[in-house]
């Protein structure tokens, strides 16, 4: 099967349909520990200011960190700001505990040049039964047969505070759990941690898995193996993520709620950031060319 290449996914005789889905260890390892302290240790634990932090903390690094500052600024380079600006954002994101930098824009665009494709595999396009999903997309990978030629731009490649976080970003929790521990004993930490971190990537994978499924669409893109959708409901708590639709429609936006109503928490960071001088070169739907077969539907 032949494929198209995106951005930083070269097509080198590429497949994206044929491969196994393989068992990630460490992936795996890693967010079952994190789920059971959650489960076992969240309600042993249980004061209200640990939920506090649980909460304030979630919202930096899935908002400021997750949204803006690995997908939206990283990833997708919507806009531009201050390096240590940027550092600060991608640590943030680092912290949500899905992966390092480069992991994050690798798994990223491997799903992106996939779901881009007139078929792709089912891991990529969130087809199978919920639990089944859940397993893959936690806990797996898929080895594709043949997969594209992964090319990271040099700036990010040789970026040294990149490379610290890539090799440590597990062990970036540590710093965080001693100031926590310092601040508010054991409960602080297993809710900011562990419950945090579970909360974090379940619900990650939860907005991915219905935003590939069904949903309020205003745009379509013609002949790809995966549409995206919209979860409204959903806007506040993903701070604008779960508007995936128009992501589809307009991947290098800045701004993913783009309609009327859509509440986009990480847009209004990133104005602000602008209104402060802190960043420029916005890229907006009307400024960036549109996607090849994009459709507009009715909303």
């Amino acid at each position: 099967m032949s494929s198209i290449s995106t951005g930083r996914m070269i097509d080198n005789s590429s497949d994206p349909v044929k491969g196994r889905v393989v068992w990630m260890p460490a992936k795996s390892i890693w967010i079952t520990a994190m789920t059971l302290i959650a489960i076992i240790g969240g309600p042993l634990t249980f004061t209200w200011s640990a939920f506090a932090v649980f909460i304030l903390l979630t919202a930096i690094t899935i908002c400021l960190g997750h949204s803006v500052g690995m997908h939206r600024l990283l990833i997708h380079r919507s806009f531009s700001t201050h390096i240590w600006i940027e550092h600060f954002l991608v640590y943030l994101g680092m912290l949500v505990g899905m992966a390092g930098p480069f992991g994050m824009i690798h798994a990223h665009d491997i799903r992106d040049w996939a779901q881009r494709q007139r078929d792709c595999h089912d891991l990529y396009a969130h087809r199978r039964s919920f639990f089944i999903d859940a397993f893959w997309q936690m806990h797996c990978i898929v080895a594709l047969d043949h997969p594209p030629r992964f090319v990271l731009e040099e700036r990010e490649r040789r970026d040294r505070f990149y490379r610290f976080l890539e090799a440590t970003w597990m062990a970036q929790q540590i710093p965080l759990g001693l100031a926590l521990f310092t601040l508010g004993g054991l409960p602080w930490v297993v809710w900011g941690i562990a419950v945090r971190i579970s909360v974090s990537l379940t619900g990650h994978w939860l907005v991915g898995h219905f935003a590939h499924r069904a949903g309020h669409q205003g745009w379509s893109v013609d002949d790809v193996a995966v549409q995206g959708y919209n979860l409204p409901r959903f806007g506040l708590v993903t701070f604008g993520e779960s508007f995936h639709g128009n992501h589809h429609a307009f991947p290098d936006s800045a701004r993913l709620g783009i309609e009327p109503g859509q509440l986009d928490l990480g847009w209004y960071f990133i104005r602000l950031l602008a209104r402060l001088g802190l960043a420029s070169a916005i890229k907006l739907p009307h400024t960036i060319v549109p996607r090849r077969g994009l459709t507009r539907h009715c909303v």
